[in-house]
C-alpha cells in the first residue's frame, strides 16, 4: 500500500476527530462501542494507523493517526473520572458490577445469620432432649417404690390477683 498525500491524511484526522467527538458525546453507532475500532469504522480509517509501527530495522515509529488514538484514551479517561460514561453498555456493567457486589454483601451477611440460626437450633435441640431425659429420670423416680409421694392435684380456679 502506497503512502497517502498530506491532504488525504489531513481529511482522514478531520474524520477521526469529527468521529472521536460523536462517540464522546454518547452517539454510538448500533453495536459500537466506545473504543478505538468504533473510531477506526466511524472515521472510514484502518485501526493499523492507531498504533505504533516498526521500521525495517526494528526501530519504532509511530502509527499516522497514533497521537489521535492517545487523545480519544486521555478524553475518554477524563470523562471516566468525571463520572460521565458515554458508552451505554460500560455504564450498564458499571451500574451491575456495584449491583453484584451490594448482592455479594448481602449474601455473606444472610449466610452469616443462618449459621447463627443453624448454631442456635443445635442448642435449642440440645437442651430440650436433656429436659425431655431429666422429665422421663423424673417420671421414672415417681413411680418406682420409694419415699416420693405424688401431691394431690386441684382444679380450683386460681385465687383473684392480689387476694
Amino acid at each position: 500500500m502506497g503512502r497517502i498525500s498530506d491532504s488525504d491524511r489531513a481529511r482522514n484526522e478531520d474524520a477521526i476527530r469529527a468521529a472521536m467527538n460523536r462517540i464522546l458525546r454518547g452517539d454510538l453507532p448500533p453495536g459500537g462501542k466506545c473504543d478505538l475500532k468504533t473510531l477506526a469504522l466511524e472515521s472510514g480509517v484502518t485501526r493499523t494507523g492507531f498504533y505504533p509501527k516498526k521500521n525495517r530495522d526494528g526501530s519504532p515509529r509511530p502509527g499516522p493517526y497514533q497521537h489521535l488514538a492517545e487523545e480519544f484514551e486521555r478524553r475518554l479517561a477524563t470523562l471516566h473520572k468525571a463520572g460521565s460514561m458515554p458508552d451505554p453498555r460500560a455504564a450498564q456493567v458499571e451500574r451491575l458490577r456495584g449491583q453484584v457486589t451490594g448482592l455479594k454483601d448481602r449474601l455473606a451477611e444472610c449466610q452469616e445469620q443462618l449459621a447463627e440460626c443453624g448454631e442456635f437450633k443445635r442448642r435449642a435441640l440440645s437442651r430440650i432432649a436433656a429436659q425431655q431425659l431429666e422429665i422421663q429420670r423424673l417420671r421414672e423416680a415417681l413411680s418406682a417404690q420409694s419415699n416420693l409421694r405424688a401431691l394431690p392435684r386441684t382444679h380450683q380456679a386460681p385465687a383473684p390477683f392480689g387476694t
